[in-house]
């Protein structure tokens, strides 16, 4: 069974960083992009980042690009989500998630294209 288990999570004050782990396990997703998302109450999931499976391409959301890096270890089976200069806005359960589907090696930033997601991450900016 395919599990992803998303830690590191927490409260931290603006201008802070975290790191936030993604582990899969069940399968192996080395050949797989791998993608970020949040959400907050009240509004849709959205897009953060997500990169092919050795990391030579990446995709960011505008709000994001600069602070935030994603980054993999295949060998462990693990996405990693710096994040530097957190802000109130950044305050969401953040999921990870693996591409589906025939392009699955190939990043995207649509929610609908990732088809195994983690159980989520809580963060919160305090300012």
């Amino acid at each position: 069974q395919v599990q992803l288990v998303e830690s590191g999570g927490g409260l931290v004050q603006a201008g802070g960083s975290l790191r936030l782990s993604c582990a899969a396990s069940g399968r192996t997703f080395s050949s797989y992009a791998m993608g970020w998302f949040r959400q907050s109450p009240g509004k849709e999931r959205e897009f953060v980042a997500a990169n092919t499976w050795n990391g030579a391409t990446t995709y960011y959301a505008d709000s994001v690009r600069g602070r935030f890096t994603i980054s993999r270890d295949n060998v462990n089976n693990t996405s990693y989500l710096y994040m530097n200069s957190l802000k109130p806005e950044d305050t969401a359960v953040y999921y990870c998630a693996v591409k589906g589907g025939s392009y699955a090696h190939i990043p995207s930033k649509s929610v609908e294209e990732y088809v195994y997601w983690g159980q989520g991450t809580q963060v919160t900016v305090s300012s």
